[in-house]
């Protein structure tokens, strides 16, 4: 895959931007889902780079319209080292999260990496929301419905402009799949930001195939692919092991094709893998649904296509 040998796996531990405990488990529910034996299987060279460290959660009431700002700023910066540090290696680094709040730090680091080396970034970003609250419109505070908010610009000013510039990505840069809830302001900055969002029912419309080819168009040799995966972009039904679930996500097959098609263009750099909650899953199930998924991103098939 384009000279693609090592990955790097970067565990984040911690549950500091949700609502719900236990998203800081997810990094060794991942290896005990066997996702580095997995990933050699398929002529990767894998080196886990272990957990990072950062602040405990407070579980404290939300100040300014935010949860624990001090907290998320801090395990972000060690995101963003190590993802720096990891592109800088030639790696393709994947963050364990941890919750979604990890993207800021982990997508500021590719925004950065690729424009040093002149690639245009596209980020896929796979969802139940499109995480594009503020301070000033999420009803809860939480730093995990705001990462995409942060990375274009218009975030807290402790987590925007850390890629050099205070957005990191434009709203062409990122699409989103699988979307089926968003807050009722959420909407109206959807809309004022323009940006790509296929919904669910763009892909009970259009299908899967249909929807990931408009997603992926224009993606070509000069394009560095960042997926970051929330695992409840999920049905609850497949995956149950998630903080935020909701009804009617893609099914199994559906979301194999969207992973096998991203493989197929040969450009993916780099993954976020977060909001696996093990205290709410049944036996593993969810991070080996996730194992399984981050195979076929590496270009796991049926078939030799």
């Amino acid at each position: 895959m384009n000279g693609m040998k090592t990955v790097s796996l970067i565990g984040a531990p911690t549950d500091v931007g949700a609502s719900v405990r236990g998203a800081g488990m997810g990094p060794d529910a991942l290896r005990v889902a066997g996702l580095v034996d997995s990933l050699r299987l398929h002529k990767l060279n894998v080196v886990d780079e272990g957990n990072l460290a950062g602040p405990a959660n407070p579980w404290a009431a939300p100040s300014g319209g935010l949860r624990h700002l001090d907290e998320v700023v801090a395990w972000n910066r060690s995101v963003f080292e190590a993802v720096t540090q990891s592109l800088a290696n030639g790696h393709v680094p994947l963050l364990m999260g941890g919750d979604h709040c990890l993207a800021i730090g982990s997508i500021s680091a590719v925004a950065r990496y690729c424009r040093q080396e002149k690639k245009n970034l596209r980020v896929i970003w796979m969802d139940a929301h499109t995480d594009v609250n503020t301070e000033a419109i999420s009803p809860s505070g939480n730093l995990h419905g705001m990462p995409v908010a942060c990375l274009l610009g218009h975030g807290p000013d402790a987590l925007v402009g850390w890629s050099g510039q205070r957005a990191a990505i434009t709203p062409e840069d990122i699409d989103f799949i699988g979307i089926r809830s968003v807050d009722a302001e959420e909407k109206q900055a959807i809309r004022l930001l323009g940006l790509q969002v296929f919904d669910m029912r763009h892909i009970d419309e259009h299908g899967m195939r249909n929807t990931m080819t408009e997603a992926l168009h224009g993606v070509d040799e000069d394009t560095h692919l960042h997926v970051s995966f929330d695992l409840d972009c999920l049905d609850p039904l497949e995956a149950p092991g998630v903080g935020t679930g909701v009804r009617g996500g893609p099914t199994y097959r559906e979301m194999q094709l969207c992973m096998e098609m991203i493989a197929d263009t040969g450009q993916l750099g780099s993954l976020d893998v977060v909001e696996i909650n093990p205290a709410l899953d049944v036996r593993n199930r969810t991070a080996e649904l996730a194992v399984e998924f981050v195979q076929s991103l590496f270009g796991a098939s049926t078939l030799v296509r």
